[in-house]
Parts: structure tokens; sequence; C-alpha cells
């Protein structure tokens, strides 16, 4: 019995993929789901996909995914962040992390979290899903929604740091070693 759900990284792009994706969500009794990667490239694909979601999922788009979530242009997101990331998680009813330099976290209710941090170390392939497990598994131990979207990216972003300070240089922080350094990050 899952305690909570994330779908997305590694998943592709196929048909066959969407399709399974389409089924799963008319699951009965959905647990905590979050959202990334391939899996909010999919949701964009289903009718009404944010109504079938389970209450308060978290949706983790970098500017690019939020894009082909929301029909608006990168440059429009970036423009003006927090109202974007606020008004989709109204919208939509669910969490809304739109992650890049100084990372938005919007709730339905209309809180909202900016994290203080601009690195190069976290803009590398897969930390973003690094990102995605620690909010899974903050929801998977009963945090709510909001409060495990906004303290899984805070961690993230000190593991980034430390990752950073430790290597030297943002090209030398992979996914691993940010994912690897949680433990002393927190």
């Amino acid at each position: 019995r899952a305690t909570a759900l994330l779908i997305g990284p590694g998943f592709g792009l196929e048909e066959t993929t969407k399709d399974f994706l389409a089924k799963l969500l008319e699951a009965p009794n959905m647990p905590p789901l979050v959202a990334d990667a391939d899996g909010l490239k999919l949701l964009a694909q289903i009718s009404d996909w944010h109504a079938k979601l389970p209450a308060l999922s978290v949706l983790t788009p970098h500017p690019g995914e939020m894009s082909v979530l929301t029909g608006l242009s990168k440059e429009q997101i970036q423009s003006d962040r927090e109202t974007v990331a606020a008004k989709f998680a109204k919208q939509w009813g669910h969490i809304v992390v739109l992650k890049g330099a100084f990372t938005v976290i919007a709730a339905p209710d209309g809180r909202i979290a900016v994290l203080p941090f601009a690195s190069a170390a976290l803009a590398r392939a897969g930390t973003g899903d690094v990102l995605a497990g620690l909010i899974v598994g903050l929801r998977a131990q009963g945090v709510d929604a909001f409060e495990a979207a906004v303290a899984g990216a805070w961690i993230h972003a000190r593991a980034g740091l430390t990752a950073l300070s430790e290597g030297g240089s943002a090209a030398s922080v992979l996914a691993r070693s940010t994912c690897s350094i949680i433990p002393k990050s927190v």
C-alpha cells in the first residue's frame, strides 16, 4: 500500500505511458502525489488533468515545463514568477514548485514561499529528480503538501550549495553528489 507517489522522472513521453498515467489517475484512493519532469508533460496532454489529481498534489515544473502546462511562454513565466505560480496553484488547486533561481512555492490558499537561493549547481540534469524525491519522501511520512514542498526545496537547495562548496565548481555538482550530501546539509 503506497503512502505517496512520484510520477515523471524517467517516464519518457510515449503514448502508452500517457495512457498508463491517465488510467492511474482514475484509481480510487490515490495516495498523495508529486509530479515532475515527463510526468508534467504527459499530464498536460490529459484533458482536465488538474481535476483528476489527488487533492493538493505537488507539481514541480521548471519554466519550460510550466510553459507546457500553462501555454505561457518561458519569458512570461520568468518575468513574474510569483504571480504565475500563485495564479496556477489557485486555478489548479495544487501546490506549484516553480523551480529555478529563487524557487517559488505556491499553495491554492495563497501561501507563497520564495527560497533565497540561486545556484547553477542545481541546474544540472537529474537534480530536479532529487528535489521531487525529497518532497515525495516527506509526503510519504505524512507531512502536509505545502510544508513538504517548502522543506524539500530548502533541503535540496542547501545540499546543492554544500556540494558546490565541496566541489568548487557548479559543473562538478551532479545529481548523485547532491543526493549523497543531503544528510550533511540539514
